[in-house]
């Protein structure tokens, strides 16, 4: 494996792992089971049955628990423990055939941006959850689904395409996240006034403020 294709793999894995992490497992392991692809002797564990068994149980669980609203929240913010330091973990063992430097600098980013995914996700459920109904659950339940996969077989087929996509995700994610926190502020903010509570207002960029005067009301 070239260093191109290990550090696609490794960023693969990572972003994967901060959305599903049970479905990234199933599919290194199943394809590295298979003869699909060779994955790297640190990570050939994901081909043993037992692995691929229980992920494939949690990730049962998940596909069920993950639409439910509320659920799906309490389930994220429990597998921050989880997703993060096993992104982590799988990226590093990706790039583990370079160099021990590689070897800790994947297991950095990948921590890194394991950690990225997963907080957008739980903060978007979070604002998805405050409407009522359950098909935007299921909406971006699957479409979470769909990129796990569609992004973990264009890092295995294409690296240089996933490795342009990730760098646009990434910036997109740094445009993203402060406004996903700025709506969960917004939106605990207004559940506090609904419940009579006191609860400081969370600060608007002045532009906002000039566009929504309305927004205090």
């Amino acid at each position: 494996m070239g260093i191109t294709e290990a550090i696609a793999l490794s960023m693969g894995v990572a972003w994967a792992s901060g959305i599903n992490l049970y479905a990234a497992v199933v599919v290194l392991g199943f394809m590295g089971s298979t003869g699909h692809m060779v994955l790297p002797p640190e990570l050939q564990f994901l081909t043993n049955p037992l692995v691929l068994g229980a992920a494939g149980i949690m990730y049962c669980i998940e596909f069920f628990a993950d639409k439910i609203p509320g659920v799906d929240s309490g389930w994220d913010a429990i597998h921050t423990f989880v997703r993060i330091p096993a992104g982590a973990m799988l990226a590093a063992g990706g790039m583990a055939e370079i160099s021990p430097a590689a070897e800790l600098a994947g297991l950095l980013l990948g921590g890194g941006l394991a950690a990225a995914t997963h907080a957008a996700k739980t903060g978007s459920r979070v604002i998805i959850n405050s409407s009522p109904e359950p098909v935007s659950n299921w909406t971006a339940s699957l479409g979470e689904d769909a990129a796990v996969f569609a992004g973990l077989w264009s890092a295995l087929t294409y690296p240089w395409a996933f490795l342009v996509l990730l760098l646009l995700f990434i910036v997109f994610m740094v445009w993203l996240l402060p406004r996903i926190w700025q709506g969960i502020r917004w939106m605990f903010y207004r559940l506090a006034r609904l419940f009579g509570r006191t609860m400081k207002e969370p600060r608007l960029a002045s532009s906002e403020h000039t566009k929504n005067p309305e927004i205090h009301d």
